[in-house]
């Protein structure tokens, strides 16, 4: 199976979900984390640096239950553009 070329934004999203995760997991080890969310370090330190911009769902939920991120937050964070702010500097209005 062949698979089709990721396009830069595909890319981008995948580099906000890493920062995202690296942030998340501040001074927790690799291990640590990736053994609660019931991956590979190796995966997530793929995940982390780009390197898999496209994880499967259930890696990523599961990640995000080990880091204590909703599944709302990691889309918010990571399905944005670049040029958009991230929901939590947007102006609130009454």
């Amino acid at each position: 199976m062949v698979r089709t070329p990721l396009t830069p934004e595909e890319r981008a999203r995948g580099e906000r979900l890493g920062e995202l995760l690296r942030r998340a997991r501040g001074p927790r080890s690799m291990v640590a984390v990736a053994a609660s969310a019931g991956i590979s370090p190796e995966t997530l330190r793929k995940i982390e640096t780009g390197r898999a911009p496209t994880p499967a769902f259930f890696t990523v939920a599961a990640l995000a239950g080990a880091l204590g991120l909703s599944l709302d937050e990691v889309l918010a964070r990571c399905a944005l553009e670049p040029e958009e702010p991230a929901p939590e500097a947007l102006p609130l209005t009454a």
